[in-house]
């Protein structure tokens, strides 16, 4: 029987979750929990052998924090990342650190209780691209990496010069990368374009 610790600041998905352990026959819930800032604790504690974590939580925690602490500490712990964001650099820092699986809400093909099988299993359970989201008149999957670069960067409020330095790149290509993005998603200036990418989760702000 496998221990699950939930860890999720959404009551509907956290209840999702909770029944869906809850009717397979070899998962026990230990916790559900709504703050990733506690979870090592809770790994510290008890014996869990599966993890199911959100990315970013109400009260400024992160999934993705927490889960490179814990596998520093605790490696045989499997972990399971879920999220509803598209932002692009979840998926590769969670490799880089070691999450075992990654699993989109809502707009996965595979069940979860499928992904926590192969999980446990030893598989590591990854989807094959980043679900596209409408922004304006186009999907996210129309914007370039390099104009998701530039675009994470307009939604902390920087200026064209301060992006160009973060970035490393000319000051006249941040301004073509801007308008090329005004003129795919139709909107009608760059903090119209910031607040809808923020909204729907293409890009979050470091």
């Amino acid at each position: 029987m496998y221990k699950v610790l939930v860890v999720d600041d959404q009551r509907i998905p956290r209840e999702l979750f909770k029944m869906i352990i809850e009717q397979a026959d070899n998962y026990e819930l230990l916790y559900a929990i709504e703050s990733a800032s506690t979870a090592y604790i809770y790994c510290d504690k008890y014996d869990i052998d599966l993890l199911i974590m959100d990315v970013l939580m109400k009260d400024d925690s992160n999934g993705l924090d927490a889960a490179e602490r814990i596998k520093k500490s605790h490696p045989e712990v499997k972990i399971l990342v879920v999220t509803s964001m598209p932002e692009v650099t979840f998926v590769k820092r969670a490799k880089a650190i070691g999450v075992d699986s990654f699993w989109y809400k809502e707009v996965e093909k595979e069940e979860l209780l499928t992904v926590m099988d192969r999980t446990m299993e030893g598989e590591s359970v990854y989807p094959d691209e980043q679900p596209a989201v409408k922004i304006g008149n186009i999907d996210s999957s129309e914007l370039t990496a390099r104009e998701l670069e530039v675009l994470r960067e307009l939604t902390t409020g920087a200026t064209n010069s301060e992006i160009a330095e973060h970035l490393s790149i000319d000051i006249t290509t941040v301004k073509t990368h801007i308008r090329n993005m005004l003129q795919k998603t139709g909107y009608a200036n760059r903090t119209m374009l910031a607040i809808n990418a923020r909204v729907c989760g293409i890009v979050i702000a470091k």
